[in-house]
């Protein structure tokens, strides 16, 4: 704790990022929570809440190539003070979903509109830490990037379904919109280092360079599939998407439906959900540093089960507590993932292809749950929550087994050091002796 206290304290750059993504992460939580509850309202089973998810998911995917190339040619932080702009004016709009229900294909509308944005914003973030955070602190700045990802989600999703609750979809959806305004003026703080905030390029731009960006991102596709702990990485992003897509429907079913909570039982979860995550990143911080490469890949298996298992078992409690508590469980083993895997993303891939790597993630993930959503939506007709929870919750756990299929086989060697040195983010290999 005291390493994070010391780099909001000595960064200003990063303080300003932190502080806009605290404000604005809280406001989406606060939009989740009003759109899904909304979004059960209108249909009691999950085809409303696959329907919305899928109308974030299509943009996301079609906007990840495109968000990638921007990030690595343009000023990252000129795309992502624009993204929050234009997601403040959508997130406005939503508050017409509520004045004029009876036009519900609003809630579809502006959802796809808020997504259409989101990738140049969230890849980007990814793909200045390097830039705003020195060397000596990069491994702390992602630590603390993430676990704040995952305390606003506990913040924004409890605050968030005690607000519509008690003050009306309204508040929910203009508080979000003023998050990312105050966004936008944080980055706006940002102070360009040497360099400035353009990825480095081993040569300029040609005329047919602008007019064809497919292959440039071609060409981050080829980087990637050539360094095969990306591969592993990308593997392990659709592994976890490929469970994680119907859990979130099934997080306003089982809130709304199976424990009759409403809005605030949607929250709740997704707040339990997020203390979890709080928790296993705050594990992956302290473990990280010490285990080296080879730790990083057995903790990895351990970490997709009992993420897995965790999510079956809360599939199938009675109480809402114990669901909530076996909730936490499952996002810790996620955080841990997450957390080490971010790391070694830092650790190898080249300033150059960032942006495009961390948005083809970004869209990979989004392609495999926009799958999972419409399976676990369309399965919702027909079978209980309860069973769909636990499926979702095998498919995760399979990841594991994947991955220490391909360490098993040789086939994740640790690449050469590209991005920052691992002695300077403190990933040292253990001492024998």
């Amino acid at each position: 704790m005291s390493g994070f206290v010391q780099l909001l304290r000595e960064n200003r750059n990063y303080r300003y990022t932190w502080l806009g993504q605290v404000v604005s992460e809280v406001g989406d939580h606060f939009n989740n929570v009003a759109v899904f509850s909304l979004a059960v309202q209108h249909d009691s089973g999950g085809l409303a809440v696959t329907g919305v998810m899928l109308a974030r998911a299509i943009p996301a995917i079609v906007m990840g190539p495109l968000a990638g190339v921007a990030l690595d040619r343009m000023d990252r932080k000129r795309i992502m003070i624009g993204s929050d702009l234009i997601r403040a004016v959508v997130a406005l709009g939503f508050i017409l979903t509520v004045t004029r229900p009876g036009e519900g294909s609003l809630l579809y509308i502006l959802s796809a509109l808020l997504m259409v944005s989101s990738p140049f914003f969230t890849a980007g973030r990814a793909a200045i830490l390097p830039s705003v955070a020195t060397k000596a602190q990069l491994h702390t700045a992602n630590s603390l990037t993430q676990t704040t990802q995952w305390t606003t989600l506990t913040l924004g999703a409890m605050l968030g379904g005690a607000s519509v609750a008690h003050f009306g979809y309204e508040w929910a959806f203009f508080l979000n919109a003023m998050s990312f305004l105050f966004s936008a003026w944080c980055i706006s703080n940002l102070r360009a280092p040497a360099g400035g905030f353009r990825a480095t390029r081993r040569q300029s731009l040609t005329e047919n360079d602008i007019s064809r960006p497919w292959h440039e991102y071609v060409e981050g596709l080829r980087y990637m599939r050539t360094t095969p702990l990306l591969v592993g990485i990308a593997v392990l992003t659709m592994g976890w998407a490929s469970g994680g897509g119907a859990a979130q429907i099934l997080f306003s079913l089982f809130g709304e439906k199976v424990f009759n909570r409403g809005a605030a039982g949607i929250g709740t979860i997704w707040g339990f959900a997020g203390l979890g995550l709080v928790a296993g990143g705050a594990l992956a911080h302290r473990v990280s540093p010490r285990i080296g490469f080879t730790g990083y890949k057995r903790t990895i298996v351990a970490a997709y089960l009992v993420h897995g298992l965790a999510y079956v078992v809360f599939s199938q409690m009675t109480s809402f507590p114990l669901a909530c508590f076996f909730m936490a469980i499952s996002r810790a083993g996620v955080a841990v993932s997450s957390v080490m895997n971010y790391q070694q993303l830092f650790r190898h891939v080249s300033d150059r292809y960032r942006g495009r790597v961390f948005a083809t993630l970004e869209s990979l993930t989004w392609s495999v749950m926009m799958l999972s959503m419409l399976a676990a939506g369309l399965a919702s007709q027909r079978y209980d929550p309860r069973m769909i929870g636990a499926v979702s919750g095998c498919l995760s756990s399979l990841t594991a087994f994947y991955w220490l299929y391909l360490d098993g086989s040789g086939r994740l060697p640790e690449p050469p050091v590209e991005g920052v040195d691992p002695e300077e983010i403190e990933v040292h290999e253990p001492t024998v002796g």
